[in-house]
């Protein structure tokens, strides 16, 4: 069912502006993976909340929604191999199942004992991973909860843009090495709903983190993952259906790729559906309406 958003204006927490890419990387550190350098952020006091980005970009995503979040929560974020700061190995069979393997990897190292979930887009495909993991009985570690932000749950709703599809065909590599920073603002924009549209500073970091260490030349092979969604899907859709844990679903319906379809098909498929729709707002909520996203991801840990 549909949820109200709580108001986000009384009581939240002060100084929750935009943090700085620069800073971001500043107060990171990088840990090793397979050989290969990982870039992570942790930072707060309380139960442990992962969040975890979406493609092409990275944990930077997180940076308006950060400052709120880590008043109550012990944050973990990571860039997955292949994305922002960490390394982007050229011949590499990049795979969901391989990033939730550094996920994994990652809270057990740490000996962590439960976490919670908030994932987008790319992400979201990592956290159903780890949901099929846990009810296989193979995490070391308890799920506690699972928040999504947009993200193609259901390959059969999802609706590419052109510029997806162009990277995932025979032309990918050459598409890849051709992009541009007009070609990739054109595109990326077309993400975004009427609430707020990244301006030329947010523009910046986002190709900053893209062209980081080459990255233009992998983007071709990371977008396979829409192909493991499909190949998948029974595992990852049980994985929702069978899961033990509360969801909830964060959805900016105006997304032309994971939107209102998405949603639609969250509540025709989950039992008990708990979603929230964010109008005028794009692919990319914890940054076109971090206020809203707070609001709505506080109000359901309230409800645990």
């Amino acid at each position: 069912m549909d949820q109200q958003i709580p108001s986000a204006g009384e009581g939240t927490p002060a100084g929750c502006g935009m943090v700085a890419l620069d800073e971001w990387q500043r107060n990171g550190k990088w840990f090793s993976y397979e050989g290969h350098a990982i870039f992570s952020r942790m930072e707060g006091q309380g139960e442990p909340l992962v969040l975890i980005h979406g493609f092409p970009t990275a944990s930077w995503d997180w940076n308006r929604l950060w400052p709120m979040l880590v008043q109550n929560n012990h944050l973990l974020a990571l860039d997955m191999l292949g994305f922002g700061f960490s390394d982007k190995p050229r011949n590499y069979a990049y795979t969901i199942e391989d990033q939730s393997d550094l996920i994994q990897g990652m809270l057990e190292g740490l000996e962590l004992k439960s976490v919670h979930l908030f994932a987008h887009d790319f992400g979201c495909s990592v956290a159903q991973e780890l949901l099929a993991r846990e009810q296989e009985g193979v995490l070391p570690f308890e799920i506690a909860s699972v928040c999504f932000l947009n993200g193609g749950l259901f390959p059969e709703v999802h609706s590419p843009l052109m510029i997806q599809n162009l990277l995932r065909s025979p032309l990918g590599g050459l598409i890849s090495r051709a992009l541009t920073r007009r070609s990739f603002e054109r595109s990326f924009l077309k993400l975004f709903g009427g609430k707020s549209v990244p301006d030329h500073q947010d523009m910046d970091g986002f190709w900053q983190l893209l062209v980081y260490n080459n990255g233009r030349g992998i983007l071709h092979h990371l977008i396979q993952f829409m192909e493991e969604r499909r190949c998948h899907r029974h595992r990852w859709v049980s994985a929702l259906q069978n899961a033990r844990q509360p969801m909830r679903l964060i959805s900016g319906s105006a997304d032309p790729v994971s939107g209102a379809a998405t949603a639609q098909r969250y509540q025709e498929m989950i039992r008990d559906a708990d979603v929230v729709q964010l109008k005028n707002v794009g692919h990319y909520p914890h940054f076109e309406s971090p206020w809203e996203v707070f609001a709505a991801y506080r109000e359901f840990r309230k409800r645990r």
